[in-house]
C-alpha cells in the first residue's frame, strides 16, 4: 500500500449535495435498523413475502430514483436515517447512517463522469474543498482523506460508490467496514428504503390561485380600489 500528499487539484471528499443529505438526517426525525444489517443468508430465508417489484419501481420513480441505483450498508451501532434518503444528480443515490454518539456515515451512489473512485485522477476539485492529505488504495476501494474528513470510494460498471464521514466523528476501521458492506439494495431493502407509496414528500407542484389561467403564468397582484 501506498501513501502519497496529493495536490489541492484533487476532487472533494464530500459532494455538496452528500453534505446536504448529512445535515438532513442531523435535523431530520427518526432512524431505522440498517438495512443491511441482515446477512444475504437472513434476507433470502426470510419469511416475508417478496415485496412487488413493480410497485417497488413505481415507489422508486415517485422519489426520482432508479431502483437499481439504490445501494445499503451496515456497521457496528449505524442505523439509516430515513428522511435522508434521495437523489443526487440525474439519477444517483444518497443516504445517510447515524449513530447514537453523533457519528454519521453518508453512502452515495453516482454514475460517471460526475464521479470517479481513482483519488488521483487530478480532477480539480471545487472552490473551497480542502486539498487531501491521503490517496491510496486499500483493496478494492481507494481510501482518501482531508484534515476534517475521508472517504472510501469504488467503481462498479458505470456508478461510483462512496462512503464517507467526519474523521472526529467515524475511524478508518468503520469507515472500511461500512465500505465493504454496501451493496446494492435487494427487494426486501428497498422496500424498507425507499418512501411509502402515496409519499409524494412534496415533490409534486403545489398549485397556485394567484396564478391567471391564460398568459406566461405571473402571479396576478391586482387589488380592489380599496387596496
Amino acid at each position: 500500500m501506498t501513501s502519497r500528499c496529493r495536490s489541492p487539484r484533487l476532487r472533494p471528499l464530500l459532494p455538496t449535495v452528500t453534505l446536504a443529505l448529512a445535515l438532513a438526517a442531523v435535523t431530520g426525525c427518526g432512524s431505522v435498523p440498517a438495512p443491511g444489517s441482515e446477512s444475504a443468508a437472513d434476507r433470502s430465508s426470510s419469511a416475508e413475502p417478496a415485496p412487488d417489484r413493480a410497485e417497488l419501481e413505481a415507489r422508486a420513480g415517485a422519489a426520482q430514483l432508479v431502483a437499481e441505483h439504490v445501494w445499503v450498508t451496515e456497521a457496528a451501532g449505524y442505523a439509516l436515517a430515513r428522511q435522508s434518503v434521495g437523489v443526487l444528480g440525474d439519477d444517483g443515490f444518497g443516504s445517510s447512517y447515524t449513530a447514537p454518539d453523533g457519528g454519521m456515515l453518508q453512502l452515495s451512489v453516482e454514475r460517471r463522469p460526475h464521479a470517479v473512485a481513482d483519488c488521483t485522477d487530478g480532477s480539480a476539485p471545487a472552490g473551497g474543498q480542502e486539498p487531501l492529505v491521503t490517496c491510496e488504495r486499500d483493496g478494492e476501494h481507494w481510501y482518501r482523506a482531508t484534515e476534517s474528513g475521508h472517504a472510501y470510494a469504488q467503481e462498479q460498471g458505470d456508478l461510483v460508490i462512496t462512503v464517507s464521514g467526519e474523521r472526529e466523528q467515524v475511524d478508518r476501521a468503520t469507515l472500511r467496514s461500512a465500505a465493504r458492506a454496501a451493496h446494492r439494495a435487494d427487494d426486501h431493502e428497498l422496500d424498507r428504503v425507499l418512501p411509502p407509496a402515496g409519499d409524494g414528500s412534496g415533490r409534486q407542484p403545489v398549485e397556485r390561485g394567484d396564478l391567471p389561467p391564460v398568459g406566461d403564468g405571473a402571479p396576478n397582484n391586482d387589488v380592489g380600489a380599496s387596496g
